[in-house]
């Protein structure tokens, strides 16, 4: 659905996207991740038409955006971290112009309007002034704007920013339902927002791609935790020469002894690690892999990369 080749764009002096690629598959929902000013929303404008790159290529559906960019825009449906609506509309005549806009023909408008206005839950405001409805119901009107020409592809940029929880909820459960029918590309810097609606994460920073993997695949390490009931001598020294451990960690915790074991290059050291305590008897109270949280992952990348300064990661880290 949309493949991005070597993409670069400048702001004067300023590198605001710098040599990006990816690709992302019909029916997928992505989330874009990175910290402010990292280049989303340079790279959601170009994606869109709305802005040209300096190099690369940019292709959607199988069309090139910069060679036609009108033909894309047909099958983009985008809502823009500010909404663009007419607050002295109803909801209703918003929507209604939104469709002559789109070229919907008028005798198909009936049925597309009312399946955007229930799929974000607007039947009840339709005679509303968008000026009176809270933000939340204003996001429901820019995302069933977007919604409206049932496009192929959803570009969303930041769509919870400033909603209470209940809010955030609401427009989390309907980006899911939408994911059944659209391939969603969503931008975010937060980390919840990704966890909660994506399959999928690119992390920008510095608009550069530091990371694209599906959440698991980030979340995976090598790491396994064993946890004893009470200490047995030389647990240590024997999870330490099992093959292709590389490290071992003891730490006393309320529910025993815990030992965080490390294998070399990706191995899973769990079936090793349960076949020695079934061997030795220990009282084995727990055996896990050890995941990441994506913000640990984000974290990493971003004192790598420099967008996070150590001194701050110590801080956090006490």
């Amino acid at each position: 659905m949309i493949e991005v080749k070597h993409l670069s764009k400048s702001y004067g002096m300023v590198q605001a996207v710098k040599d990006v690629s990816f690709h992302v598959d019909a029916g997928e929902v992505i989330g874009l991740l990175g910290p402010n000013g990292a280049g989303k929303t340079t790279l959601m404008k170009i994606l869109t038409g709305y802005l040209q790159p300096d190099e690369g290529e940019v292709w959607v559906d199988g069309i090139d955006v910069v060679a036609d960019p009108l033909a894309v825009q047909s099958r983009i449906g985008y809502l823009p971290e500010n909404a663009p609506l007419y607050p002295e509309l109803t909801v209703q005549a918003y929507l209604r112009l939104m469709a002559d806009l789109r070229q919907i023909p008028a005798e198909q408008q009936p049925a597309l309007l009312t399946e955007a206005i229930l799929a974000a839950g607007l039947q009840d405001y339709l005679t509303r002034p968008i000026g009176e409805l809270s933000k939340g119901y204003r996001q429901r009107v820019g995302i069933a704007q977007a919604i409206l020409h049932k496009p192929k592809l959803l570009i969303l940029d930041e769509p919870t920013v400033g909603l209470d929880p209940t809010q955030v909820l609401e427009v989390r459960r309907l980006i899911r339902r939408l994911a059944k029918n659209s391939t969603i590309l969503l931008s975010t810097h937060i980390l919840s927002e990704v966890e909660a609606t994506c399959q999928r994460v690119i992390i920008l920073m510095n608009g550069e791609v530091k990371a694209d993997a599906r959440l698991q695949e980030l979340a995976a390490t090598s790491e396994a935790v064993l946890v004893l009931a009470e200490a047995v001598p030389g647990a240590l020294t024997a999870l330490k020469g099992l093959p292709g451990v590389r490290s071992v960690e003891r730490f006393d915790t309320p529910q025993g002894v815990e030992y965080h074991i490390r294998g070399e290059n990706g191995v899973d050291v769990r079936p090793a690690v349960f076949r020695l305590a079934r061997e030795q008897d220990w009282p084995v109270y727990e055996l896990r892999r050890h995941v990441r949280t994506l913000e640990a992952v984000f974290n990493e990348l971003a004192t790598s990369a420099g967008s996070i300064p150590a001194k701050a990661k110590e801080v956090r880290a006490a």
